[in-house]
């Protein structure tokens, strides 16, 4: 059986960079998308073009039951999963403490922290041999906004990337022994559609002189590590925090 891997917030950005990549490898991939069924088929698109397997699985993944759907599909069109890269996250616009609603902050924990969890069990149900598996790997999407802070722009978006590091540890202890392997993806400052959408469309270019290596990076350089610790070559690689942040 081949690799069945599910990249959610694949539509666009880093996902939809690790998705293209993942199905040059040899995995058959589940692009997951929220609203933008346009984007995600164009992934698909591109990547069935190529002669790779994609379907595009619509899923707001803060939500149990569309989650379940969506496993349910690639059940059922893709077959057992072995990979999983959550991915999926937002950002609000640029605030104080002060200045930000509890409503925000449901928006910020239940996206980017609720969702991993959930599409994490799901994976770990299908992967674990005590349930007909035969292991795999997860990645999460994290920031290094977890160890940055981001004080007067997103502390509450850098404090849920902090609580996914936080899972990534337990639950690669906690899996290792079903043949799982658990790994997070820090991204720096990577020139995205993501700073748009948090109101500051020209952070790249304001920030990129404070990164080491004076540039922002790339979501296809993100891909590029995401894509192995998928992979076989990074065996004997689990509860890693990877920073790909131009040393920042």
């Amino acid at each position: 059986m081949g690799n069945v891997l599910l990249v959610t917030g694949a539509s666009r950005g880093i996902g939809a960079a690790t998705a293209r990549l993942a199905a040059r490898h040899g995995h058959a991939v589940a692009v997951n998308y929220a609203a933008r069924r346009d984007a995600a088929d164009a992934v698909v698109a591109r990547i069935r073009a190529a002669g790779g397997t994609a379907i595009a699985v619509q899923a707001d993944v803060a939500r149990e039951d569309q989650v379940l759907a969506m496993f349910d599909t690639i059940d059922r069109e893709l077959g057992r999963l072995t990979g999983l890269v959550n991915n999926a996250g937002v950002v609000d616009v640029s605030a104080r403490l002060e200045d930000m609603s509890m409503a925000r902050w449901r928006r910020m924990f239940d996206i980017n922290v609720m969702g991993t969890f959930l599409c994490a069990r799901e994976a770990v149900r299908r992967m674990s041999p005590r349930r007909g598996g035969a292991g795999g790997a997860i990645v999460n999407v994290s920031s290094a906004a977890s160890r940055l802070g981001s004080p007067d722009q997103y502390v509450d978006y850098a404090s849920a990337k902090g609580a996914v590091d936080a899972f990534t540890l337990g639950l690669a202890k906690e899996v290792a022994a079903d043949g799982i392997r658990v790994n997070t993806v820090r991204p720096g400052l990577i020139d995205t559609e993501i700073h748009a959408s948090g109101g500051i469309p020209d952070r790249v270019e304001r920030l990129a002189p404070q990164v080491p290596m004076r540039r922002a990076g790339t979501a296809e350089e993100v891909a590029e590590a995401i894509v192995w610790l998928l992979s076989p070559q990074a065996s004997y690689t689990t509860m890693s925090l990877l920073d790909v942040s131009g040393g920042r």
